[in-house]
């Protein structure tokens, strides 16, 4: 791992602030102020042979060791952290002391162990700077996506692994910072990280991006306009006098206020007049209700271009001079309604009629809905007569409570009858579970069907949402009804897994959400296959090649579809069924001497990409190619085996059509119980399992389209051990000699004796020893062999394979006759061969990169052998386990294993014996790995 320091070093200002976040570096000036006093304090010293690196680098909750060595072994040294002599408590820091080297050890490093670092012999002292990293913060809470209209507060909240730590924010690519207006802020509380909005608007849409050194996390923020909606809507009121009229709202959005208009004139509050203002619900009370207060009142909300408007009837009941017997009257029409006419209830609420009626005497009234007359205790549905009225009421009307109601009054002088028809309308029902028909890069186009049930009402438009898979957060795509059953949603994340639903609208409301989709990923198709070429064609198959797309995107490639089509054709004809996964293919049964054109799409969960197509039209009809053999490189020569070995020959040919191959071996037929035959398209082989030395000879291959032929041949020699050497005979002794003669063996293994051995052995033990081997005359003479002794021979042929199986044997033996003649060696001064050791080749300087294994050589001559030791900073490193050395022929090997910066330094190589002493040098330099 390459040190923060030694990047800062190398960097440009305009760099730092970027290497210190990835590295997690919270003070950058403090840290470029102790790298630049460092650098000054750098100087020589009697009293260090070895200072305290530059700089020092521990990841938290690592340990840390620190080295130096100094000139006398015996001297004390003090250890310093900023200053402050470091004492030895619990287990946090220890001293060593080795030979010259001292060593400082930091257990468990933390924030507060970065700091410089002293050691001091005296008045002299070596500095070094510990710089303590801190581990990748990683994002364990990600984003949300946001949804919120103009002018609102928007927070994004994200949790870190790590309290305190750095963090960045960036809006589409673009950090973020705190500006004059107060517009964005950042907030931290322990491990969580929030960035605040104040008051959006359309231009702070967009993606969010919040970024660790460990990480990262994306959300979208969508900003809609404000709009009101309306929950009820004020209705017409026909009211008698001195009663109290009450016309009554419920708008969206609590915070709007809005004002009273009749008959264009602004409403002011008095004492008959209220004016409230409750949360949602706006009201205008009008108490005694009086003729001049008929007209027509209005509601307009404060900042929105519409109102909502509703008319006031004032019913004056003229009460006339009847006779007694006045037959009853229903008066449906003061409610300014007909017989045919409708009443729309929304399920749930309360329906309310005051049916005027007249009558002397007062008549009797009854309510029916079909054949069931109704009652003051059928559940909801309560019926109530008054005089001069009868009053209809269905508290939380449902979808049941839809029919005819009739309302029968009965007196003696006759009845009356009139039907009310009663409509029960409520939000409709949920649509079904959308599909997804196609997804793009960053969108996917959604389907669905209407709801089997529009709750009375013609259903005006769908609202939609989207969210993410992982997710809990559901994100409206429209906020006005949209009309169709297919919609098109954009400005998503490509490979991120998504969810859709669906709400209907009608007049009433919203419905519940539909379920939602089966969770797709928006992904591009890939872009077109490349290199779409024509490799072979023959006069009914064509085989076509191509490379992968250059753009795969985030989905999996499943495969290649291939497709042709007759020339001047539209109809895409599939070459195969399904897809393939190779790049390379072969379409067979073609029609002979018609022009075709190819394509090929590759294929990913998006669908297809764009064709790639030949340039041109291709002719299927086969290519004539003259027959040619391409005998490989290695059998132009005499191929030779060993007796058993398999034989594989491959002879690859051209021609077209297919040619015809027939193989010869010395002009003769080939046993095909012994050889086999393998031909294909492009190339023939030849086949022996177990080879013999009956298959020795000259193979000869020939391809021929009818009359044009091409020929080649292949020698192939099948070698063996080779027999004994024949007729082995002692032609003379004579003092301490023996000359001995023998004949090459009547079979060579099929190849050249390259040589002999002979053996020797004395009668009396029979025990075999070598005298000469590889030794290439049929005649030798065999020395220095023992007085008194009798010896018999043996010789060996050799070839390319081996040692003859069996030996030739001597038919005599050798008798060494004693001479008695007393030997007397010659007298003569020895030669004094000592030699002080030198070394012929010496230690070369070298730079090598941490982690990889070095080596260190060098060359020594001197007699006798003389003793080596190697040396490190002028320590002993003989037996240290890192190190290993090796001594071959002189030459002098140190391997290094893996080594770290701290293994720099000065290496020494001393070579002594009994005639003097020799020593080289080097230094070693190990960086940092790039």
């Amino acid at each position: 791992e390459v040190d923060v320091w030694e990047i800062l070093q190398k960097a440009s200002p305009s760099e730092y602030e970027k290497i210190a976040f990835q590295h997690g570096i919270t003070d950058l000036r403090g840290m470029l102020k102790r790298l630049k006093k460092m650098k000054k304090e750098e100087k020589k010293s009697a009293a260090f042979l070895r200072k305290l690196d530059p700089a020092y680098q521990v990841e938290k909750g690592h340990k840390i060791k620190m080295q130096i060595e100094v000139a006398n072994p015996d001297a004390e040294v003090k250890w310093l952290k900023n200053g402050q002599e470091i004492h030895l408590t619990g287990s946090k820091y220890i001293f060593e002391s080795v030979g010259n080297k001292r060593f400082l050890t930091i257990n468990n490093c933390t924030l507060a162990d970065d700091a410089a670092y002293t050691c001091m012999i005296g008045e002299e002292k070596t500095v070094t700077e510990l710089f303590v990293k801190e581990p990748p913060v990683l994002i364990v809470r990600n984003l949300e996506d946001q949804m919120v209209m103009k002018g609102e507060r928007v927070e994004f909240e994200c949790e870190v692994s790590e309290e305190g730590a750095q963090v960045k924010w960036e809006k589409d690519g673009v950090e973020l910072t705190r500006d004059e207006s107060f517009k964005y802020r950042f907030k931290k509380d322990g491990c969580k990280h929030v960035l605040i909005i104040n008051d959006v608007t359309k231009e702070d849409c967009g993606h969010y991006r919040v970024k660790t050194n460990g990480g990262q996390s994306l959300a979208e923020l969508m900003v809609q306009e404000k709009q009101l909606e309306v929950y009820q809507s004020i209705a017409d009121l026909t009211v008698k006098a001195k009663d109290q009229a009450v016309f009554k709202c419920e708008v969206s959005d609590e915070n709007v206020k809005g004002i009273w208009y009749k008959n264009g004139v602004e409403v002011k509050a008095d004492a008959r007049t209220h004016i409230t203002h409750i949360g949602r619900i706006h009201k205008l009370t009008i108490d005694d209700v009086k003729p001049e207060d008929e007209g027509d009142y209005t509601f307009v909300p404060e900042g929105y271009a519409f109102n909502l408007s509703a008319k006031l009837n004032f019913l004056e009941v003229k009460i006339d001079f009847v006779p007694r017997q006045d037959p009853p009257k229903i008066h449906l029409d003061c409610m300014g309604r007909s017989a045919e006419s409708t009443i729309l209830v929304v399920a749930g609420n309360k329906l309310r009629l005051d049916v005027p009626i007249t009558g002397d005497p007062a008549p009797i009234v009854v309510w029916t809905k079909g054949e069931k007359v109704l009652t003051d205790s059928d559940g909801h549905v309560h019926v109530e007569s008054t005089k001069g009225h009868c009053i209809f009421t269905i508290e939380g009307a449902e979808r049941q409570d839809e029919g005819v109601y009739s309302v029968i009054v009965r007196n003696p002088a006759g009845e009356d009858t009139a039907d009310i028809n009663v409509k029960v309308v409520d939000v409709p029902d949920p649509p079904e579970a959308p599909r997804i028909l196609s997804v793009g890069e960053d969108s996917c186009i959604v389907q669905w069907d209407p709801p089997l049930f529009d709750g009375g009402q013609p259903v005006i438009g769908y609202v939609l949402e989207r969210k993410k898979k992982k997710s809990y957060r559901w994100m409206r795509l429209n906020f006005d009804p949209y009309k169709e059953t297919t919609y098109e949603a954009k400005r998503m994340i490509e490979g991120v897994a998504y969810e859709m639903r669906v709400y209907a609208v009608n007049a009433i409301g919203m419905s519940r959400p539909s379920a939602a989709s089966q969770p797709f990923v928006p992904v591009a198709p890939t872009s077109e296959p490349t290199g779409l070429c024509v490799e072979d064609i023959s006069d009914t198959t064509i085989s076509l090649k191509w490379r992968a797309p250059e753009r795969i995107g985030s989905a999996e490639l499943e495969g290649y579809g291939v497709e042709y089509c007759k020339e001047g054709s539209d109809e895409w004809i599939p070459a195969f069924k399904g897809l393939t996964e190779r790049t390379s293919v072969i379409i067979r049964d073609l029609p002979t001497g018609e022009k075709m054109q190819f394509r090929v799409r590759a294929y990913n969960m998006a669908g297809p990409s764009p064709a790639a197509t030949l340039q041109q039209a291709v002719t299927i009809r086969e290519i004539m190619q003259r027959p040619k053999i391409w005998v490989p490189r290695n059998l132009r020569q005499t191929l030779i085996k060993k007796v058993g070995e398999m034989i594989n020959l491959v002879i690859p040919f051209q021609g077209k059509p297919r040619p015809q191959v027939t193989w010869t071996k010395n002009d003769e037929p080939l046993d095909p119980k012994q050889v086999s035959i393998r031909n294909s398209d492009t190339d023939t082989i030849l086949f022996i399992r177990r080879s013999e030395r009956k298959d020795s000879g000259k193979y000869d291959v020939q391809v021929q389209i009818e009359n044009v032929e091409d020929r080649a041949s292949v020698n192939i020699q099948i070698v063996d051990l080779p027999g004994p050497p024949q007729n082995l005979k002692v032609i003379d002794v004579w003092g301490f000699n023996v000359a001995l003669e023998w004949k090459p063996p009547k079979d060579n293994g099929n190849c050249d004796i390259t040589g002999y051995t002979i053996q020797k052995a004395d009668k009396k033990t029979m025990e075999w020893y070598t005298v000469f081997e590889q030794y290439r005359r049929t005649n030798c003479v065999v020395s220095d062999l023992i007085m008194g002794n009798e010896y018999v021979f043996r010789v060996y042929a050799i070839n390319m394979v081996g040692l003859s199986p069996e030996p030739c044997l001597s038919k005599d033996s050798a008798y060494i006759q004693k001479t008695g003649i007393v030997y007397k060696p010659p007298s003569y001064k020895e030669h004094d061969f000592s030699e002080a050791p030198k070394f012929t080749h010496p230690l070369v300087s070298r730079s090598v990169i941490a982690g990889y294994s070095a080596t260190l050589s060098c060359s020594v001559r001197g007699i006798p052998k003389p003793k080596i030791t190697w040396y490190k900073n002028k320590m002993d490193i003989t037996n240290e386990a890192k190190y290993r050395m090796f001594s071959n022929q002189g030459v002098l090997t140190l391997e290094i294993r893996k080594p770290c910066p701290f293994d720099g330094g000065v290496y020494m190589c001393k070579a002594i014996n009994d005639s003097g002493e020799d020593i080289v040098e080097c230094k070693l330099e190990v960086r940092h790995r790039e």
